[in-house]
């Protein structure tokens, strides 16, 4: 038998002696139909070879519990999912549970069925997915599994359990903040919408808007990046006439500051900016940024608490929307015709 370092085979060790990655260890596991022929010998030979036992998980879905929380996070890279992931993992080891995870990055070719494949093979007794997309949610629906999935998004669903972050709250703090100073005339520049985040976000602020009379103006859709928001200021002409932009992250907010303060515009002098997350650079860039802070504790706590309720037959909390803190910084000032 081959050494892989571990007294129990697990399912990466038998894709290391098969040669193949451990999806496709999943899909012969699975039987799937789309593998060659001589793949699946050669995963066969290496589960013979470590002695694998792929019944014992299929037992522990069925029968046992693992105290195993599988999670799918995108964008893991980016601060919120980071920050909520952490935010479970920590919650999770307080409730004596561990957590598996798996990334789905951008272009990388891993649906998100095949993510599930791969993590229901570690036994786990729950699902969570963190900073869905709405096509990741819409692949998911087809996805038929035997333990509970929760997804982290804003509204109630009735295909999965459901816990959030208040984003509608914390686009209409921001929006109110800026009417209070004195601007009627807001840019947003959002998040991709496909993003259940940021489709929030954009529908909270239009909706907040159009309660204060704000003018209505075409939203600039974003990629989240700091570089986007920045080419964005440095295509800007002249002086626009809205005088506040709300970004939907801080990411777009600081890049926006850098690209306005090369274009010799200043920052709330001639425009207010808002971000949303609360990163810790937001406190100190200059200016210091008005933004919203997220609970991504109490979150992890309510994700972690809510799969529980499930995995134990108890009964589930109500749709939990945790909620969010606006922090005024020194972006936001008045409108520059109203000093």
């Amino acid at each position: 038998m081959v050494s892989v370092g571990s007294d129990k085979p697990n399912i990466r060790q038998v894709a290391v002696i098969a040669g193949v990655s451990h999806m496709t260890v999943s899909r012969v596991l699975n039987d799937h139909p789309n593998i060659k022929p001589d793949t699946r010998r050669r995963v066969l030979e290496a589960i013979e070879e470590l002695d694998y036992r792929p019944n014992l998980v299929a037992r522990a879905l069925a029968t046992q519990r693992s105290r195993r929380i599988g999670v799918l996070v995108e964008s893991p890279g980016a601060f919120g999912p980071t920050s909520i992931l952490s935010a479970v993992e920590l919650a999770a080891r307080g409730a004596d549970y561990s957590v598996a995870q798996i990334a789905l990055h951008e272009g990388d070719g891993l649906s998100p069925q095949e993510a599930v494949e791969t993590l229901m093979t570690q036994g786990v007794d729950a699902l969570c997915v963190i900073a869905p997309r709405s096509s990741s949610v819409a692949a998911l629906r087809r996805v038929v599994i035997n333990v509970p999935m929760l997804v982290v998004k804003a509204d109630a669903d009735p295909t999965f359990l459901t816990v959030s972050i208040d984003q509608h709250a914390g686009t209409t703090l921001l929006v109110d903040h800026l009417v209070a100073l004195g601007h009627r005339d807001i840019l947003h520049i959002s998040g991709p919408l496909d993003w259940l985040d940021a489709r929030a976000r954009e529908r909270a602020f239009h909706s907040r808007a159009k309660s204060w009379g704000i003018r209505e103006r075409p939203i600039v859709v974003g990629d989240w990046s700091a570089d986007f928001a920045y080419d964005f200021a440095m295509g800007l002409n002249r002086l626009p006439d809205y005088t506040a932009v709300f970004a939907a992250n801080d990411d777009m907010a600081i890049g926006l500051i850098h690209g306005l303060h090369d274009k010799g515009f200043s920052v709330p002098g001639d425009l207010s900016v808002v971000g949303f997350d609360d990163v810790p650079l937001a406190r100190h860039f200059l200016p210091p940024l008005t933004t919203i802070r997220q609970d991504f504790h109490a979150l992890g706590v309510a994700v972690v608490e809510t799969l529980r309720a499930a995995i134990e037959e108890r009964e589930i909390p109500a749709f939990t929307r945790i909620p969010t803190e606006i922090v005024t910084r020194a972006s936001t000032a008045p409108p520059r015709e109203a000093r």
